[in-house]
This record gives structure tokens, C-alpha cells and sequence, in this order.
């Protein structure tokens, strides 16, 4: 099964039309990807989702200028199985969600999935790409670069 692996970059903001900003995660598979968010909003931990991204296209998650530095994100191959996680935990739920808090998901009723953390750098505008590679020696997947 290959290893699932993220590119980051920050949007392009080079256009004829007004720049926009917002959250976008791009699945470059050729599989239906489900993907959940979570941020930290002025009452605390938010987590929502599901958006389903089809293969070859993309979805904003956040419209609009971002208003927090770090936002964590976690998807799922709806065909392979494979995900695309990281170290923090937070809540999910079957269907779609979203959910106030991040600790005892499931005595609360939802499931507990690990999110990776993006350092957007408090930039209006960012961008993450959902790529698969054949894995290489057992090496964990990379997070990738952020470009302009």
C-alpha cells in the first residue's frame, strides 16, 4: 500500500482577479478523499468535517482571511483506506460533524484521530496537497515545503 504523504505551500496569489484568502486542501489521488479541520475559535477547540474531495480537485475548507496561526487537519482514502494523520488528537465523528473540545472523545460519543498541525505563520491564505508516493525504505511520510 503506498504511504500517503502531504505538500504544503502557501495559495498562489498571482492572478488577473482579486486574491482571495482562505483554507484549501487540494487531493491530488485519483481517489475520494474524506477530510476534517479543527482550529482553536474564541470559545476553544473546534473540530468539523466531512468534506469529500473528489480525486484531482479542490475544496476550501475556510473561506476568508485565516484568524488563526495553526490549524490541524486529518483525511481518509474513502477507496484504499489509507489516512493521511499526525500526532495531535482530537475528535471526529462518523458522519458530519463539528465538535466542541478536544478530550474525551469518545466518552462524549464521538471517535479520537490524529491530526497534523500547519504553522500557517499567521499568512491569510494556505494551501495543503494531498499526494500518495510509493513508500521508500519504511521512511515516515513528509510533511513537504511551503512555497509562494
Amino acid at each position: 500500500m503506498p504511504v500517503l504523504t502531504l505538500a504544503v505551500g502557501l495559495s498562489a496569489m498571482v492572478m488577473a482577479s482579486p486574491a482571495r484568502a482562505d483554507f484549501r486542501v487540494c487531493n491530488a489521488t485519483q481517489n475520494l478523499v474524506g477530510v476534517g479541520i479543527g482550529y482553536r475559535a474564541k470559545a476553544g477547540w473546534i473540530t468539523e468535517g466531512w468534506w469529500h474531495i473528489e480525486g484531482s480537485s479542490c475544496k476550501t475548507l475556510i473561506e476568508g482571511p485565516l484568524s488563526s496561526r495553526f490549524y490541524y487537519l486529518y483525511a481518509e482514502d474513502a477507496e484504499r483506506g489509507g489516512r493521511w494523520d499526525g500526532p495531535i488528537n482530537m475528535c471526529v465523528a462518523e458522519k458530519e460533524f463539528k465538535i466542541a473540545g478536544v478530550t474525551d472523545c469518545v466518552a462524549r460519543g464521538f471517535q479520537r484521530a490524529g491530526f497534523q498541525e500547519y504553522d500557517t505563520g499567521e499568512q491569510a491564505s494556505w494551501m495543503v496537497q494531498l499526494t500518495d508516493e510509493p513508500a521508500t525504505g519504511g521512511a515516515p511520510a513528509a510533511p513537504g515545503t511551503n512555497s509562494q
